[in-house]
C-alpha cells in the first residue's frame, strides 16, 4: 500500500511540473499579445487625437473650405445645394414665385377610433370647413387609413393633438405656395394638393422641378419682372373697371430677345386655392385665347406690300365708295371718302384701302407672309396653355381682304404682339419666351427688309401723333401703335354689341425696345369718352399710363419727342393724288 500510494505521489508530482511549464508557455504568449494590443491601441488613439485636433482646428479657421474651393477654382458660394422637394420658381431678379414648404396632414386608422361621431364633432371644433357627415363616415369605416386634412396650419395641428383622439395620427408632408398669389397666377400657375403640376410652368417644367426619373428637382428662371407685371396687372384692372368690360389682358416683351417682361389675364385667380375660382378664371387669354385683332393686322398688310414692293408711299388707293364683294360690303368706319395715300390709310385706318392694298398682292403671298410671322400656327412657348390659330376654311381674295384688316382670322395676343415686335425690331422674328435669355440678343430669322422695318416704325409713331391712337402717348417716350376693335364671334356669328378692343403698341420708337399689348373684352363707353367704346378710346389710354410708369423701371430715359432731331428721324412723307408732296 505503501508503494502504491508512493507511485502516484510520483506521477502527481511530474503531471505538476509538466502543468507549471505548459501554464508558464501560455502565459508568455498571452503576455505579449497583451502588450501588442497596447502598444497598437496607444498608436490608434495617437492618430484619433492627431485627426481631431486637426479637424477642430479646420473647423474654426475656415481653411478647409478654402482649400477646397481653391481646389476646385470655385467660390464657396457656388457650390449647389440640394433641393429637397419641388424646386421654387423666380423671377428674372430671383423674387420667388413659387416654393415648396413643410407641412403636416391629418389621418386616421377608424379600427382605432374610439367613437367616430364624438371623434367627429372634435375635430369639426377646430377645423371648420370639414363636412361632419363626412367625417363621420371616413371615420366610422371598416378601413385602416383615410385622410382627415390635408396640409393643416400650425395651430391647428396643435389643436388637434390636445384633443387627444384615439386613431389620429399626423404625417409630415409638402404644400406648394406662391407667395404673390394672382399676381402670377396665369404664368407661374399650380400643382394639385399632391404637388403635381396642373398648369402654367408648374406644368410644363412639372419633371424638371420635381427631379422626377432620379434626376435632381432644379429651379426655374422666369423672364418676367414683377415691377412690370404689377403696373400691368394694375392698369388692366383699373380700365376693366372703369369700361366694366368681363375680361382683359396684357403683355410687354422684349423685341430684342422675345422675352415676355408682364403677362396678364383678368380675371385672374390664387394658385393658393385655385378650387375656389370657377374655370374662367384659369383661362389665360393671352396665350390661350384666340381673337380677331381688328385693325391691329394693317400693320401687317402695311409691311407686307412695301416690303414686296407692290407699293410705296407714293402709292395709295381710293377709298371713296365701300367695296362690294361676294355679298359682303367693305367699309370705313370714319370714311374720309377720297383717295389716300398709303401713310394715310394706315393713320386713318382705312378698311377700303388697306382691303385693296392686300388684294394687289393676292391670297397666295398673303397666306405666305402671315405664316413667317407666326401668326398662321401655334405659338411655340413654355407654357401648356396655348392656342391654335383659327384660318379660314378657303383662303381667296374676299378672305384676303377681310384679313387684311383683321377679320376672319383668330390669333392669340401673344402671337401678335411677337409679329409686332418684328416689324419694329428691323425686321427679325424671334419665338416668344418665358424663360430669363442669358443673352441680350437671341437669333432670329429676317421676315422682313430693314428698310421696311424702319417704315413701319414711322407709321406706327404717325397713328399715336396724329391718326386713332393719340390717347396712347406717354410723354418722353415716343410711342408708336395701332388701335384695333372687332365684334366677337360667337357660335360663327358676329356679335355687334359686344367687341374685343386692343392696341398693341411700341416704344421708343426711334429704337424700339418693348412691345406692349393691350385689350379689353367686352368694353362699355361712358361719359369721358362720349359713349364710344372702340380701341382708341378704351385701350390706347392703357398704354399711355403703363408706358408712363414701366419706362423709368426699364432704364428708358425720357427724350424731347418735339425736337427737331426727333422730327427729322421719325419723319414720313405723304403724297397727294397729284403726287404733291404733303408732309405730316
Amino acid at each position: 500500500m505503501g508503494a502504491f500510494y508512493s507511485s502516484n505521489d510520483g506521477m502527481d508530482k511530474a503531471a505538476h511540473r509538466s502543468s507549471i511549464q505548459l501554464e508558464g508557455s501560455a502565459k508568455e504568449t498571452l503576455e505579449q499579445g497583451r502588450n501588442r494590443l497596447v502598444v497598437a491601441g496607444v498608436l490608434f488613439a495617437f492618430c484619433f487625437v492627431i485627426l481631431a485636433g486637426r479637424l477642430v482646428g479646420l473647423a474654426l479657421s475656415g481653411a478647409g473650405l478654402s482649400r477646397t474651393a481653391s481646389e476646385q477654382n470655385v467660390s464657396p458660394k457656388a457650390a449647389p445645394i440640394p433641393l429637397v422637394g419641388r424646386a421654387p420658381v423666380y423671377d428674372r431678379v430671383g423674387n420667388l414665385l413659387a416654393i415648396t414648404l413643410d407641412t403636416v396632414s391629418l389621418f386616421a386608422d377608424p379600427t382605432k377610433v374610439l367613437n367616430a361621431d364624438d371623434a367627429a364633432n372634435k375635430i369639426k371644433s377646430v377645423i371648420g370647413e370639414l363636412s361632419s357627415s363626412s367625417l363621420v363616415t371616413k371615420l366610422g369605416s371598416k378601413r385602416n387609413f383615410v385622410w382627415v386634412k390635408r396640409h393643416l396650419t400650425p395651430g391647428q395641428q396643435q389643436k388637434i393633438n390636445d384633443l387627444g383622439i384615439p386613431g389620429l395620427f399626423f404625417r409630415n408632408e409638402e404644400k406648394r405656395v406662391y407667395p404673390l398669389g394672382p399676381l402670377t397666377a396665369h404664368l407661374v400657375g399650380y400643382t394639385d394638393i399632391d404637388n403635381k403640376g396642373i398648369a402654367g410652368v408648374e406644368k410644363y417644367f412639372d419633371e424638371k422641378l420635381s427631379g422626377k426619373s432620379g434626376a435632381q428637382a432644379e429651379p426655374v428662371h422666369l423672364s418676367v419682372d414683377m415691377r412690370v407685371q404689377y403696373a400691368l396687372r394694375d392698369e388692366l384692372s383699373r380700365y376693366m373697371s372703369i369700361f366694366r368690360a368681363v375680361g382683359a389682358s396684357g403683355l410687354v416683351m422684349d423685341v430684342e430677345t422675345s422675352e415676355i417682361l408682364g403677362m396678364v389675364s383678368l380675371p385672374d385667380f390664387d394658385p393658393n386655392r385655385p378650387q375656389d375660382f370657377p374655370n374662367n378664371n384659369k383661362f389665360n387669354k393671352t396665350t390661350l385665347g384666340v381673337y380677331e385683332m381688328g385693325s391691329t393686322f394693317k400693320t401687317f398688310t402695311t409691311a407686307m406690300a412695301l416690303d414686296l414692293r407692290s407699293v410705296s408711299l407714293r402709292n395709295g388707293y381710293d377709298a371713296t365708295k365701300p367695296i362690294r364683294i361676294a355679298g359682303f360690303r367693305i367699309r370705313d368706319d370714319h370714311p374720309k371718302k377720297r383717295w389716300l395715300s398709303v401713310p394715310e390709310i394706315y393713320m386713318y385706318s382705312s378698311n377700303i384701302g388697306t382691303a385693296k392694298m392686300a388684294d394687289a398682292v393676292g391670297p397666295k403671298k398673303h397666306k405666305a407672309f402671315l405664316t413667317k410671322l407666326g401668326l398662321l400656327r401655334k405659338p411655340a412657348v413654355e407654357l401648356p396653355e396655348v392656342g391654335a390659330p383659327i384660318l379660314p376654311p378657303r383662303w381667296n381674295s374676299l378672305e384676303t381682304m377681310t384679313i387684311s384688316y383683321g377679320h376672319g382670322l383668330s390669333v392669340s395676343p401673344l402671337q401678335l404682339s411677337t409679329a409686332v415686335g418684328a416689324m419694329v425690331n428691323g425686321g427679325i422674328y424671334r419665338n416668344p419666351t418665358i424663360l430669363k435669355q442669358a443673352d441680350a440678343k437671341i437669333e432670329g430669322r429676317q421676315v422682313i427688309r430693314k428698310k421696311t422695318s424702319d417704315i413701319v416704325r414711322k407709321l406706327m409713331r404717325l397713328v399715336v401723333e396724329k391718326g386713332t391712337g393719340k390717347k396712347a402717348a406717354a410723354k418722353g417716350y415716343l410711342v408708336g401703335g395701332k388701335t384695333g376693335t372687332a365684334e366677337k364671334a360667337i357660335n360663327g356669328r358676329y356679335k355687334r354689341d359686344a367687341l374685343i378692343t386692343s392696341f398693341v403698341s411700341a416704344f421708343p420708337m426711334n429704337n424700339p425696345r418693348y412691345v406692349v399689348f393691350a385689350m379689353l373684352d367686352e368694353p362699355k363707353g361712358n361719359a369721358s369718352t362720349h359713349g364710344y367704346r372702340s380701341a382708341g378710346w378704351t385701350t390706347a389710354p392703357i398704354v399711355s399710363r403703363l408706358i408712363s410708369r414701366i419706362g423709368p423701371i426699364l432704364g428708358i430715359p425720357t427724350i424731347d419727342e418735339g425736337s427737331e432731331k426727333m422730327q427729322r428721324l421719325m419723319h414720313i412723307p405723304t403724297y397727294s393724288r397729284e403726287k404733291k408732296l404733303a408732309t405730316f
